[in-house]
């Protein structure tokens, strides 16, 4: 298996030393959302203001009287992230049209979890997002509301223990698939989408990078490895986040301007065991349920590859909502 990371636009002597998102912060041993963050205010650079939605990223960096930011930042409620984002990039321009602040090219980045981004804040999202906002939108998916006791999210993945979606006599954890809001975000047309995992830190920032230049509604798709709320290691969160990507369960693709492009090839696609094994939220699983969400994997994954290259090569797979019966 090879997998090559992109170096185009940035090489290591390049990136910014200086540190947006400094340490010191609350967030827990292992947590791939913060060291996410860091990674995306290095590529971002300092003409920036931050939207972040209440979440995990707002509770460790910002306790009062401290903050973990060095760049303007907003903190704002659970659903409406992507609407404050428009509301200041929508501000900016009209300044720098009165002269009141210099011509600069400050970029609105608004940020939010899976749950404020997937589910309570989806519809301020399609709207920044179909009104052409100049601003991009970070969702960093951890795949569960883990700021407020690890409750499901239209992120979980299927089979996947939650506090409100357990695993016992009655269910068998998460019974929906999970929610693919990249293609969501393709079908308004965006300049950019793209997903992205610290675990490929230069694939990531690559793409933070471009969705900076754009003009016009961007949108990033992060999974982040939450080593609370997966019931995994702390010291495997990159691992888990390569595993991801080497067995199919989170590509890492970009598509501007509608054209499709696979960031971090894969030669052939890991067994999806490799991926579920390490983590407690799916320790219940019957070899039947992974041959399952196996077989699904492969589907998608073969979608995906048929939007790059044109093929046609996944067969005519029924899925109903539920998983287990």
């Amino acid at each position: 298996m090879s997998i090559i990371e992109n170096f185009d636009l940035f090489a290591p002597r390049l990136i910014d030393k200086k540190e947006y998102f400094c340490p010191g912060h609350r967030a827990c041993q292992g947590c791939g959302e913060a060291l996410a963050i860091r990674l995306m205010c290095k590529a971002l650079g300092p003409d920036t203001v931050i939207a972040n939605a209440t979440g995990c990223m707002e509770v460790i960096a910002s306790f009062y009287p401290t903050t973990a930011w060095e760049l303007p930042w907003i903190h704002l409620a659970f659903e409406n992230a992507a609407a404050v984002g428009s509301g200041v990039e929508a501000g900016l321009k009209a300044l720098r049209r009165k002269g009141r602040i210099p011509d600069r090219d400050v970029k609105t980045v608004a940020i939010a979890g899976d749950g404020g981004t997937m589910d309570i804040g989806m519809q301020a999202l399609s709207g920044a997002m179909e009104r052409g906002h100049d601003m991009l939108f970070v969702c960093f998916d951890n795949e569960a509301y883990m700021n407020t006791g690890i409750q499901r999210s239209s992120g979980t993945p299927m089979g996947a223990a939650t506090t409100t979606s357990p695993a016992g006599k009655v269910i068998q954890g998460q019974q929906t698939w999970k929610k693919n809001v990249a293609e969501i975000m393709v079908a308004h047309n965006v300049p950019y989408v793209a997903t992205a995992s610290p675990s490929y830190p230069f694939d990531f920032m690559n793409k933070v990078k471009k969705a900076r230049k754009v003009k016009g509604p961007s949108y990033i798709h992060c999974l982040s490895v939450c080593p609370t709320g997966w019931r995994s290691a702390s010291e495997e969160t990159i691992k888990l986040g390569r595993l991801a990507v080497e067995t199919g369960m989170f590509p890492l693709y970009e598509v501007e301007d509608g054209k499709y492009k696979i960031t971090i090839e894969v030669d052939e696609l890991r067994p999806i065991e490799d991926y579920l094994k390490r983590q407690g939220r799916f320790r219940h699983l019957t070899p039947e349920q992974t041959e399952k969400i196996q077989a699904r994997v492969s589907q998608e994954y073969n979608k995906l590859l048929d939007k790059v290259h044109g093929l046609h090569s996944w067969s005519d797979l029924e899925f109903e909502w539920g998983l287990f019966e």
